[in-house]
């Protein structure tokens, strides 16, 4: 399924993306109009607060819901900035465009629920909201075109989506893990998706948020979602990840926009050098199955089992270093080499259940 969109038409700078940046909570009408104000004054067009904020454990603030509205509104007339809001139910929608709200985003935990994020679909019918669809909390990127095919096929064009990361029970460097392949997955398939990158999330840390910004410009992103605060420090919630307007300002000044256009003979040859590369590894992939399938044979004429836990081991582990030792990272390595396994055990798989 195909998706019907419009552009956009977001406000921004001729020279950078467009940026939505305001704090993760509505916390009184004085933060709101403060920390809007001081956006406004670094150039600042598009103005985010959460309204509802259920939180993952009870007794956290979970926002004020319609009483902080008003706040918004009167963002947009003070301001001039158009401004945008998390909802999660229809009651939510119904009430975010009758204050006026002009960005509706989808949360990753919503994202997930496909009864959810249909039941907002049929609430959105014959409006022309803008909605943008966060990713959903697990890696699973047809889970996000599915949250996006529902949205759309209620009428709205007006469509893009937020990567914001993947939760890992592991505690790594970030809160969220990137894994910009999906993010890039997604725009190969639906090119025509404006795709925002929210780096306050994927990072939960204010000192990761400038190089993110970099990262997803360089993989050429088409927004930024970041959270400002007039008071990061004081925030009611997520006070580590945001960020003040002015230092907001910093890192977007130092941002390098790069060129997406493609122009040179050089790329297109040295392109040409990939693709012959690349023939060559799915000869020689080709040629190490067939070794897999006669080792199958082996094992299933002397009665042994296909996995050697042992000899695998020893697989992951030396090619990793190998590759770590010619510039690649070794994690890249092994995720390769457990794909091959598994295609392997797969192949030997079918020749000992061969009758």
């Amino acid at each position: 399924m195909e998706l019907q969109l419009q552009p956009l038409n977001l406000p921004s700078d001729q020279e950078r993306a467009f940026i939505i940046a305001g704090p993760c909570s509505a916390e009184t009408e004085e933060q709101v109009m403060t920390t809007a104000k001081q956006l406004a004054g670094k150039g600042c067009h598009l103005f985010r607060a959460g309204v509802w904020k259920p939180r993952t454990k009870p007794g956290g603030f979970e926002g004020h819901g319609e009483p902080a509205l008003p706040w918004m509104a009167n963002v947009k007339k003070e301001t001039g900035m158009l401004v945008a809001t998390e909802v999660a139910t229809p009651e939510h929608v119904e009430l975010a465009l009758k204050y006026g709200i002009d960005i509706l985003w989808v949360g990753a935990r919503t994202t997930a629920n496909p009864f959810a994020v249909q039941a907002l679909a049929d609430a959105l019918k014959g409006t022309d909201a803008t909605v943008l669809v966060k990713n959903p909390v697990n890696p699973d990127l047809e889970l996000w075109i599915g949250a996006l095919q529902r949205i759309n096929g209620a009428g709205i064009q007006k469509l893009g989506a937020v990567h914001r990361g993947f939760s890992s029970y592991e505690k790594k460097l970030y809160r969220n893990e990137p894994m910009w392949q999906i993010p890039i997955e997604l725009k190969r398939r639906l090119p025509e998706l404006p795709v925002v990158c929210d780096p306050s999330h994927i990072s939960g840390r204010r000192d990761l948020i400038a190089p993110l910004c970099q990262q997803a410009m360089d993989l050429g992103f088409d927004g930024l979602l970041i959270e400002s605060h007039c008071d990061p420090d004081k925030a009611w919630s997520d006070a580590s990840q945001q960020v003040t307007p002015e230092v907001l300002d910093f890192i977007v000044s130092r941002l390098i926009f790069r060129d997406t256009t493609e122009h040179t003979d050089t790329l297109k040859d040295l392109r040409k050098e990939i693709d012959e590369i690349d023939n060559d590894l799915i000869d020689l992939l080709a040629k190490r199955m067939k070794i897999c399938r006669n080792i199958g044979e082996y094992k299933k004429e002397n009665g042994m089992t296909i996995v050697q836990t042992r000899r695998y081991s020893e697989i992951l582990d030396k090619r990793g270093a190998q590759g770590s030792l010619l510039g690649i990272d070794t994690q890249c390595i092994k995720n390769i080499f457990e794909h091959i396994h598994e295609e392997s055990v797969r192949q030997q798989m079918e020749i000992i259940n061969r009758q």
